[in-house]
């Protein structure tokens, strides 16, 4: 009997592993991957040291494996273009409203675990579907390896449902659009870089965005550039100025 078999037909969870499958377009392996890649920190538990068994560890994960695969793609896709467009490009196609977007029409909406509440305060659920796609691709990674994540971001996702040269001729600047906001209301914006995690031993920038001196955004990369982006993009999630 196989293992795929076995998940679909005869498993105690094969109404959840169906449902996976018929979204996702494979079998999963190791099933509490993608439970966790859809746990939001409101509804999970403490498991150490205060790491709760929520989703943020897989979103930081996935974060990186989504952004390389993009990353590559782009470099092949636009052989002449300077690495200035190449990161805009990236931006604008794991921008959380992108992914949020994304995640509401492939139906990950439907197996995202939250705190109920959360529906009746918007800000409170602000990137709620773009950390579970980002979580998603951890999991992924993590079961069936590099090279299947990347075969099945660019066949299930990338190329049914993104449309790379409409989204090139998309402005997208949150950073600009963050600041000319705060000046049509009054309010001062700030960008500060940060403090990473401590222990933490990969060396990323970690920006915070302060409106009012209110904290509405944190971005972090490789690139402090990217960063800031980052950051000026949820702070705009935030301040529902999208």
């Amino acid at each position: 009997m196989s293992f795929k078999f076995y998940n679909l037909y005869l498993s105690p969870n094969r109404k959840y592993i169906r449902q996976l499958k018929n979204i996702l377009g494979f079998v999963p392996g190791n099933l509490k991957l993608y439970r966790m890649a859809f746990r939001h920190k409101s509804v999970a538990t403490t498991i150490k040291e205060g790491v709760k068994n929520s989703n943020e560890r897989l979103e930081f994960l996935g974060d990186a494996v989504l952004g390389s695969v993009v990353a590559e793609l782009l470099f092949k896709l636009y052989p002449y273009k300077d690495e200035g467009f190449l990161t805009e490009m990236r931006s604008k196609i794991v921008s959380r409203a992108n992914l949020n977007k994304l995640s509401r029409k492939l139906g990950f909406d439907k197996l995202i675990q939250y705190d109920a509440r959360m529906i009746h305060y918007p800000n409170k659920q602000g990137s709620l579907l773009g950390d579970a796609f980002e979580a998603l691709v951890g999991a992924v990674y993590l079961d069936k390896g590099y090279r299947f994540t990347k075969e099945f971001l660019w066949i299930r996702i990338i190329k049914p449902h993104v449309d790379i040269h409409l989204l090139e001729n998309t402005e997208t600047n949150f950073k600009s659009r963050l600041i000319e906001w705060c000046q049509q209301e009054g309010k001062e914006v700030s960008f500060v870089q940060v403090d990473n995690p401590i222990g933490e031993s990969v060396k990323m920038f970690s920006i915070e965005v302060t409106v009012g001196g209110e904290p509405c955004g944190l971005g972090r990369d490789f690139n402090k550039k990217s960063a800031e982006k980052l950051a000026a993009e949820r702070a705009c999630e935030h301040l529902k100025i999208l």
